[in-house]
């Protein structure tokens, strides 16, 4: 375990994001070996600028921190995941590759479908391509992809579904590397997930806005989400994807949490564009090809034979849904309280 990544050189795109800068912290950490290098590719200089001065402990710096990038374990690369070049660039001398960039916010998607799709689903296949065609000597590629891919009604689940066909097919196209996915439901307190909006709204004075009193979602950090994408590159086969076993919770429960003893009003708005009231992590179909992976976590086998494998006793039966089991209000609090304690005991949110 202590020696997963001993000496890898990591490559993790869309690494400035806030999945990207907790993956790299960790990878820097050397709680699971200590990587030769990690480098962050993304197309936001501004983000990487300060991503940088953050990791070196600076407030302000000069051009020499560019020089001495080239020097240092963590790395930084500008460049696009649609294009083709720059991923051949970024990925010839990495070891694993964790390919976190992606256009997520599911709004956003709704009117720029296209957009989403050439991040999404092209970077992809940039991505596999690159790796194929150049022979690059790449061990693992992990596709980090969302609850919103199973059963998907907006396009940023459906662009994850399809990327996830893309990784599972680089298997076949590239047989030398072990393509696995990660998918995991809302992260709390990440950039653009509810829990700063609720926060936000209630430093405002309020009100608290919920699209519909049902609506559920799985709850985990983007510590867990970071536990299930090593779980992956420990454990799981060509073309398989891991899953975490993790509480959800409704979101007006949430809501009521954070708001606490305030005299602020919650309204309901009505659902989005592309939203779900309820997420499923893994669907009655891909029950039948679901096992049981590492401690905590689901292992869903891929649909290509030449991948698959038997599946002897399935590891769940019906949907993996957020409505299946939902936390108490005690609960609820009793895991924020774990999970996140430097936001539920900021001072405004106390009584």
């Amino acid at each position: 375990m202590s020696g997963l990544f001993e000496g890898k050189r990591i490559l993790v795109t869309g690494g400035t994001g806030s999945l990207g800068q907790v993956l790299t912290r960790r990878l820097l950490s050397g709680s699971d070996g200590t990587p030769e290098s990690v480098t962050v590719f993304s197309r936001d200089e501004a983000k990487q600028h300060h991503m940088r001065l953050d990791f070196m402990q600076r407030c302000t710096a000069t051009d020499e921190v560019i020089f001495e990038n080239s020097r240092q374990a963590l790395r930084f690369i500008i460049g696009d995941v649609r294009d083709y070049a720059s991923v051949v660039r970024a990925a010839q001398h990495a070891d694993i590759v964790f390919a976190a960039a992606a256009l997520k916010q599911v709004p956003s998607c709704e009117y720029y479908p296209w957009e989403a799709s050439r991040t999404n689903i092209g970077g992809a296949e940039n991505l596999v391509r690159a790796i194929a065609e150049n022979r690059l000597p790449v061990e693992t590629v992990v596709g980090i992809s969302t609850d919103k891919a199973c059963k998907p009604v907006n396009v940023m689940g459906m662009t994850k579904a399809i990327q996830e066909r893309v990784y599972i097919d680089g298997n076949l196209r590239a047989p030398d590397t072990r393509f696995i996915a990660a998918r995991y439901g809302n992260v709390l307190a990440s950039r653009g997930s509810v829990v700063p909006l609720f926060l936000d709204q209630i430093a405002a004075g309020g009100p608290v806005t919920i699209t519909t009193a049902e609506m559920t979602r799985f709850l985990l950090t983007l510590e867990d989400a970071v536990d299930t994408i090593f779980a992956a590159v420990r454990s799981a086969s060509p073309g398989e994807t891991y899953i975490p076993k993790c509480p959800s919770a409704k979101m007006t429960d949430l809501a009521r949490f954070l708001i606490g003893d305030k005299d602020i009003e919650m309204v309901i708005t009505g659902i989005r564009p592309g939203e779900k009231i309820h997420e499923i992590l893994l669907s009655e179909e891909e029950a039948t090809r679901t096992i049981a992976g590492h401690e905590g976590y689901f292992a869903l086998r891929p649909m290509l034979p030449e991948l698959a494998g038997p599946v002897a006793e399935p590891a769940l039966v019906g949907d993996y849904s957020s409505a299946g089991a939902l936390m108490t209000p005690e609960a609820l609090a009793a895991f924020l309280a774990e999970k996140i304690p430097e936001v539920v005991g900021e001072s405004y949110l106390e009584a």
